[in-house]
């Protein structure tokens, strides 16, 4: 029994690995931004551990949020599932004067790595739309550039691809990979969306516990089991480095060196 902590899992994806990882006999730990959600969470995942809140769009709270998941585990996995998406809306800032975007889908899960510790497996999700990300953070940290709210979600799937390459390059003992779970119908993607809900959640869960030997690895992109090519950028190392050092800068938190066994 793998005991696993899923972010954003009050609704949608999270919550679906989080019902399938628990009826495979997992001890699963559920995140809400607040303790409404929180509560929300554990009554849709009937048999999980317990749930946690923390808003991630706050450095604060997500700080004090990996002190709670610290409580709890160690944890065998973390899968960085919670994420925003707000095409048609304006920008928000958050308290610490950030894109709110980039907060939650790339900064959050930065920090959350950093400091929850000991976990053998990440698994971060991403987006097809990654692909269209602009990988250069100065126009971002600047807010230079026109807010527009697709542009600002495929970047910050660019950055947590960056992220899971990276995390799979300096720690060699942890599993460390993206995923594209398609554009599956939930309230993020809509009712329009084409890809299958219940296949959606399967690479992740997958990853999460799965001793198969193509779960086995790191420092990929899947999408439905399938490894693919990812943005260029992903795998740049100068590119990696800079985006570990601008989100060192924001939070003060550097991603640890490897644990020498």
């Amino acid at each position: 029994m793998a005991r696993i902590f899923i972010t954003g899992s009050a609704e949608g994806l999270g919550q679906l690995a989080a019902r399938r990882l628990v009826a495979l006999g997992h001890d699963v730990v559920l995140h809400g931004r607040n303790r409404d959600r929180a509560r929300d969470a554990m009554v849709a995942v009937p048999g999980a551990r317990e749930a946690v809140a923390g808003d991630l769009a706050s450095i604060r709270e997500t700080r004090a949020l990996a002190q709670q998941a610290n409580a709890i585990g160690p944890f065998q996995a973390v899968i960085h599932n919670a994420g925003v998406y707000r095409p048609g809306e304006p920008r928000y800032e958050t308290v610490d004067a950030l894109d709110e975007v980039f907060a939650i889908n790339a900064l959050a899960p930065y920090l959350l790595t950093a400091l929850i510790n000991g976990a053998q497996r990440l698994i971060y999700i991403s987006s097809g739309l990654h692909r269209s990300g602009d990988p250069d953070l100065a126009h971002l940290l600047a807010n230079r550039r026109r807010w527009n709210g697709l542009q600002a979600y495929a970047d910050s799937k660019l950055f947590v691809v960056m992220l899971a390459f990276a995390v799979a390059r300096l720690w060699p003992d942890v599993r460390s990979n993206a995923v594209d779970p398609g554009w599956v119908p939930t309230r993020m993607g809509g009712p329009n969306a084409t890809d299958d809900l219940e296949e959606g959640a399967d690479t992740q869960v997958w990853l999460a516990v799965s001793d198969e030997p193509g779960a086995l690895v790191s420092g990929r992109y899947f999408y439905h089991k399938r490894p693919l090519a990812p943005h260029p950028a992903a795998s740049d190392i100068d590119i990696q480095n800079g985006f570990l050092d601008a989100c060192e800068r924001l939070t003060g938190v550097t991603l640890p060196s490897p644990v020498k066994k």
